[in-house]
């Protein structure tokens, strides 16, 4: 340790610290301030602040944006603390479509416009344009937010419009979208299928495609962040009898899907996918019959081995599994009654 040169040592030092404490490091001296800003210390930092006990909840009602901490020991949330938005908004009318090492990508529902923010610095940045880009449908559209090779943070956007279709690709770097061409089946992107978010896992963005109604297609979408290219894959092989659903997550860097299907009475599996298959890890008990009006979104799989399934009016489900858990959050659009996600706090900056 005594030979290495000091620079170094602070280096190493100062990429430990808490993302809120970085902040208040920038004010030391010029040197430290040049130094925490540099794309190498934000990059390293925010792969050491990845972890579990870094992770928050963010909760978005009529009133308030609330941040809290998970407490994973009793599977609960932490003291609240108040959040107030950085940008215009009606009536906290925000909803979020995804998010990436600590930067939500959100839709200001009054205005349709998407932002970057990251929370925990409160920096934002807009990335609508005046040549309509940037502007986001719900029901219709998709994001999937990610980063590639050179460290460039990106947003995909599947636009689904009346009588235009087109896929685009906004670049922090270069700060500006453009067209890419989506080669796969065109139906997919007809309004009889609904898509979801993207979830990043291993350089690919996933979108499960689900047609809307029973008996109907279900695959899931590739597209390979480096190349371009999108590709499909085959779903989970559950029972098409029923309404189908998947919620995809990523587990230490393994592609997870939470398959639900039913009508009455629903069953859920978790499977994980191995090359373009899926394996089936595990199957839930059947879920007590529920309306279809109280259908089911997978909030998150605590650590103690118990499975949260949430209706979107609030009622909760717990099924106890007995396997050994996984040390992650899953983020979910809407649970408790609240709009929210599970974010990491880090520095990184929604612009260049």
């Amino acid at each position: 340790m005594a030979d290495l040169p000091t620079h170094t040592i602070v280096f190493e030092i100062l990429t430990r610290l808490p993302t809120k404490d970085v902040g208040r490091s920038k004010s030391v001296c010029k040197q430290w301030y040049a130094l925490l800003s540099t794309q190498d210390f934000v990059r390293i930092h925010c792969s050491r602040s990845v972890v579990s006990s870094n992770q928050r909840v963010l909760l978005i009602d009529d009133l308030t944006c609330s941040v809290r901490p998970i407490i994973s020991n009793n599977n609960d949330y932490g003291p609240s603390s108040i959040v107030t938005f950085p940008f215009h908004h009606q009536n906290n009318d925000v909803s979020i479509l995804s998010h990436l090492n600590g930067l939500l990508c959100v839709c200001l529902n009054h205005t349709y416009e998407l932002l970057l923010w990251n929370p925990t610095t409160t920096a934002f940045k807009r990335l609508s344009t005046p040549d309509s880009h940037g502007f986001y449908i719900n029901n219709l559209d998709a994001i999937g937010l990610y980063v590639d090779a050179d460290d460039d943070y990106k947003v995909l956007h599947i636009k689904r419009r009346s009588g235009v279709l087109g896929v685009y690709v906004y670049s922090r770097e270069v700060d500006s979208w453009r067209n890419i061409p989506f080669i796969t089946r065109q139906e997919y992107l007809s309004p009889h299928f609904n898509w979801s978010a993207g979830t990043f896992c291993g350089g690919t963005l996933y979108f499960t495609v689900c047609e809307c109604w029973i008996g109907g297609t279900n695959v899931v979408i590739c597209f390979d962040v480096n190349s371009e290219q999108f590709k499909e894959i085959s779903f989970p092989p559950v029972p098409s009898n029923g309404m189908v659903q998947g919620v995809l997550v990523n587990v230490k860097n393994v592609l997870h899907m939470f398959a639900s299907t039913g009508m009455f009475e629903m069953t859920i599996d978790l499977w994980t996918l191995q090359g373009d298959y899926w394996i089936k890890v595990l199957s839930c008990p059947p879920i007590p019959p529920i309306s279809l009006s109280l259908w089911c979104d997978i909030t998150h799989y605590v650590t103690n081995g118990n499975w949260f399934v949430m209706t979107k009016l609030g009622k909760l489900f717990t099924i106890d599994m007995d396997m050994k858990p996984f040390e992650c959050f899953y983020p979910v659009s809407w649970f408790r009654g609240f709009k929210g996600a599970v974010f990491v706090q880090t520095i990184v900056s929604p612009s260049i």
